[in-house]
């Protein structure tokens, strides 16, 4: 399925998924950088839609935001489909692909809950929406099976998203240029940062699992505030909220430059991982020739 060609309205939709995105994680690391030096509750992603619902044109926003997000749900369709991530067709790269649908099923969800809050249907804030869910969960046949589940997969993708900035994965699809270099310092916190906070969500889902105890389950507000509670939680809080604020930009990033493998742009474009490979091969023969 490599082979063939991806539609190319797929890049306009990409980038419509990634600016949504972006917009959500800047307001969510504001308010959590707010909450780490001027005090406040620590909000999670409902907390930061609710307060763009409340900016000017907020009700506009979040419209523009739930089909951002329904955007990249479908984006992440067709990256698996056409494996425009170059996966490949072997077990791994196939349970790959089936992981990028799983994610465009949560972003499509998501979006049609952003749209619940643009027409004034959602609730209010507060921390107990991760525990209400739970709650139901696991009044289910198998219930504790299905929150495990979900607490491994939660934990899985925080595992995943530090590995993805330490190891410096994600270069392999960013454009190579100097507004790229002079940012990833702050792409590459982002990412960590971000897999901090759900690997923290996905422990204490799990603890709820084990204990059938569903007041242990958090959010990603709930996180935010285990970690303002740790010894020197004050300033933990700034730096995740500045790796949050890092992962917001890092997606409005992907959005400008991210490339496309299967869709059709410039041959020279070079990703950054391409680029940190031909340096190191240059650098290694100036080294051999000297």
């Amino acid at each position: 399925m490599a082979d063939q060609r991806a539609p190319d309205w797929v890049v306009p939709m990409m980038r419509a998924g990634y600016s949504a995105r972006g917009l959500v994680y800047l307001i969510l690391g504001g308010l959590t950088m707010s909450a780490a030096w001027w005090g406040g509750n620590t909000e999670g992603t409902k907390g930061a839609l609710q307060a763009l619902r409340d900016a000017p044109f907020g009700q506009v926003l979040l419209w523009l935001v739930a089909l951002g997000f329904v955007c990249y749900g479908i984006w992440r369709f067709i990256a698996a489909y056409f494996d425009l991530e170059n996966r490949g067709d072997e077990e791994k790269g196939m349970f790959q692909r089936a992981a990028l649908v799983v994610t465009g099923l949560i972003h499509v969800g998501l979006g049609l809950v952003i749209a619940t809050l643009a027409m004034g249907l959602g609730g209010g804030s507060g921390g107990g929406g991760a525990s209400d869910w739970t709650a139901k969960v696991l009044q289910m046949p198998g219930g504790r099976w299905i929150v495990g589940a979900a607490a491994l997969g939660i934990l899985g993708a925080g595992i995943h998203y530090m590995l993805k900035g330490w190891k410096k994965k994600y270069k392999r699809y960013i454009q190579n240029n100097e507004k790229t270099r002079k940012l990833e310092p702050l792409l590459r916190w982002g990412f960590v940062s971000y897999g901090i906070v759900l690997a923290i969500v996905g422990v204490f889902l799990g603890v709820a699992a084990m204990t059938s105890d569903p007041s242990s389950a958090m959010g990603i507000g709930g996180a935010l505030d285990y970690i303002r509670g740790m010894t020197g939680g004050q300033i933990l809080l700034g730096v995740i909220a500045l790796g949050i604020i890092g992962f917001g930009i890092e997606n409005f990033v992907e959005a400008r430059y991210r490339i496309v493998a299967g869709v059709s742009y410039n041959s020279d474009i070079q990703s950054m991982a391409q680029a940190a490979k031909t340096k190191a091969k240059s650098t290694a023969r100036t080294a051999t020739a000297g």
